[in-house]
């Protein structure tokens, strides 16, 4: 527990371990290195919320946040069932972006870049964030109020996830077990920058 001196009051400390996808590492180099490759060869341009192209199938936007369902969710190579399974997700409620559709699946990626398909029901439209921190050993404060100037009330480790309660560009309501408060929306994996979420 630590004291915020300023305030005098008590300050929780929270940590998360995330459960550990399985993935070889053969396959997470030859990914990260195509990634690369396409990504050098098509960059994308920004869009504003507005501008976002919408899904082939659901007519909702791509790319956009949605979270794991289940707590054993298989990533796949391609968007079937007979292609490879790559990695296993085994925590519910994780962020993840969809950035492709076809058919009943979804591509999706994580806060690491990993991309694969996934089977559009095992996954849900409630929106969970992680938290980022900007080295290993950095706690990210949550604020009693959206603002910098108000309470600390917690101190939160990189990978803490917690459900995004709304967001107004800059802050967000952010809450998780025995925590809720605001914190910066850029320390957040599960929000776009200046993006508005109710």
């Amino acid at each position: 527990m630590l004291v915020d001196t300023a305030h005098h009051t008590k300050i929780r400390r929270f940590s998360y371990q995330m459960s550990q996808t399985t993935q070889s590492f053969r396959t997470a180099l030859a990914c990260l290195v195509l990634a690369g490759g396409l990504a050098a060869l098509q960059p994308e341009p920004a869009r504003s919320a507005g501008d976002l192209a919408t899904g082939s199938v659901s007519g909702l936007p791509v790319p956009r946040f949605v979270s794991l369902k289940s707590d054993r969710v298989n990533v796949r190579s391609g968007p079937n069932k007979d292609q490879d399974v790559r990695w296993v997700y085994t925590h519910a409620g994780m962020p993840v972006e969809i950035t492709a559709e076809f058919e009943n699946w979804r591509r999706i990626r994580d806060w690491e870049g990993a991309e694969g398909w996934v089977y559009h029901s095992l996954l849900s439209g409630r929106r969970m964030a992680m938290v980022l921190s900007k080295s290993k050993d950095e706690l990210v404060a949550l604020y009693e109020n959206p603002d910098a100037e108000s309470a600390v009330t917690a101190r939160l480790q990189s990978g803490v996830l917690g459900l995004l309660k709304s967001c107004d560009g800059t802050w967000c309501q952010f809450s998780g077990k025995g925590f809720d408060g605001y914190i910066r929306q850029e320390r957040l994996w599960g929000a776009y920058p200046n993006e508005k979420v109710d």
